[in-house]
């Protein structure tokens, strides 16, 4: 997945370096085979389970201050493609945002979804009126974010230690490339889109 990240990465016409944050020296050395940069190893305590993403941007920034906005590419969206990368960082520069995010179209509406109390009544996540939103036709296009291409100004990163935020813009991606693997059978299904692919090509 690391590979796939960064060729694509490298095929940008806008990304001057693609740097690999990682503590694994086999990682390291994977993906500097590959062409990235790995310029340092990740901290110990930057790499567990539940280390936020922003902690981890912060620290490449720390490490490498000498940009004005950061790219992030999680390895688990390996479908996103050049195009969507380029395409996501104009996006962001022709809206003047700090803050741009890749979304696709949200497969199930909230305006559908419910939480139960402990009687077993169920209440609406959302305000919703019935009587105009009986089809799901008739339902206002909700976005979802897909984990593919974050363009983040480095000063908004900095000062807000997030890396979404009020105003930011999203770039819409179709859903056939907006796989995000958190599972063996999404890294499964993943895989063979992308072997059946290469058939094509």
């Amino acid at each position: 997945m690391i590979a796939w990240t960064i060729e694509t990465a490298k095929e940008s016409r806008y990304i001057d370096t693609c740097i690999v944050s990682t503590e694994d020296e086999e990682i390291k050395t994977v993906s500097e085979a590959w062409g990235g940069y790995c310029p340092f190893l990740r901290p110990e305590d930057l790499a567990q389970d539940d280390t936020p993403s922003v902690d981890v941007v912060l620290h490449v920034i720390d490490e490498m201050p000498d940009y004005d906005y950061i790219v992030l590419l999680q390895t688990t969206s390996p479908l996103r493609s050049t195009e969507d990368i380029d395409e996501c960082i104009k996006f962001c520069f022709q809206h003047e945002s700090k803050s741009c995010v890749s979304v696709t179209e949200a497969e199930r509406s909230p305006f559908y979804m419910y939480k139960i109390d402990e009687d077993a009544v169920m209440h609406s996540i959302l305000d919703v009126d019935y009587d105009s939103m009986y089809q799901r036709q008739k339902l206002p296009k909700v976005y979802q974010l897909n984990g593919a291409v974050y363009v983040v100004d480095v000063n908004f990163v900095r000062k807000y230690k997030r890396l979404l935020g009020c105003g930011m813009t999203g770039y819409i991606m179709p859903q056939e490339r907006s796989h995000d693997i958190d599972s063996v059978m999404d890294f499964m299904i993943v895989e063979r889109i992308i072997r059946e692919r290469k058939m094509v090509e």
